[in-house]
Parts: structure tokens; sequence; C-alpha cells
């Protein structure tokens, strides 16, 4: 299984707002934060705002926040929510063309394994991500955090 670099970009902008907390990001800060496309990132928030996961504002004091707090997102709903294809294999894909497909036990078998993958990520939420961890992601994201 190898998910796109869409739905790695979603995991990166949800961890860098969690551990950002209450204060807002912005895409350009975030695209820095990792070294990665701005236009990227832009077409990620903007799904990730319309799926209600992160709140924009925009205007000069602008930003992203996130919409719900990180026990309620659950990495699985994320992966459902960004990946486009999860057919692992032909046969799992709508345009299945496989002629083999009425006898190969394939299918059966990759449907359970995309279904064990799946239940394993509903068991993670984005706050599991952060955990004890935070202060160190947010020095390697380069956030500024104010002193408890």
């Amino acid at each position: 299984m190898h998910l796109t670099r869409y739905t790695d970009y979603a995991l990166r902008v949800l961890i860098y707002l969690a551990v950002k907390g209450e204060e807002r990001a912005t895409i350009h800060e975030i695209a820095e934060s990792f070294g990665v496309s701005r236009n990227h990132l832009m077409k990620v928030v903007q799904d990730l705002s319309h799926r209600g996961y992160i709140t924009t504002i925009r205007g000069k004091n602008g930003g992203m926040l996130l919409n719900r707090s990180p026990q309620e997102i659950t990495l699985g709903a994320l992966v459902r929510d960004t990946e486009h294809e999860l057919g692992l294999v032909e046969c799992l894909r709508d345009s299945n063309e496989c002629i083999i497909t009425p006898a190969c036990r394939l299918k059966p078998i990759f449907n359970e394994a995309l279904g064990a993958f799946l239940a394993v990520l509903d068991q993670y939420t984005l706050a599991d991500m952060l955990g004890r961890r935070q202060p160190q992601l947010a020095r390697l994201m380069q956030i500024a955090t104010s002193p408890a």
C-alpha cells in the first residue's frame, strides 16, 4: 500500500495545526516548515476545509485552525477522505478488466488486508500522533511555543 503525497501533506497540515494549538497558521509557514510546495498545500488545505477538518480565515490576520479537536480526527477517516483510489490491485477498482477475476482469490484477500489496514488506522487519532512528543514536534517544525 502506498499513500499519496496528497494524504501525506494532509497529515502534515493537521499535525502542524494541532501542535500550533489555538494560534493560527498560514499555508506559507507550513510550506516553509516542511519544505514543500505552497501550491500543493493550497489544494490540500482547501479540501481539508471543505471536509470540516480545518477552518480558514481570510484577510490580514487570517490563517487556519483545526475545526475539530485532535481526539476527534481518526487517521482512518482522513485516509479514506484523501485517498481517491484505495484499490490495491486492479480487481478492487471500478475499472477492473482483469480476465482472471472470476477465478482469482486475490480480490477477497486484498479486500481483507485493506480492511485490516484501515481498521488499525481507525484506532488512532491526531492526538495520538502528538502525545508527549508535541514539544519535540514543535521544535522540529520551528513552531515557537509559549512557556507554560
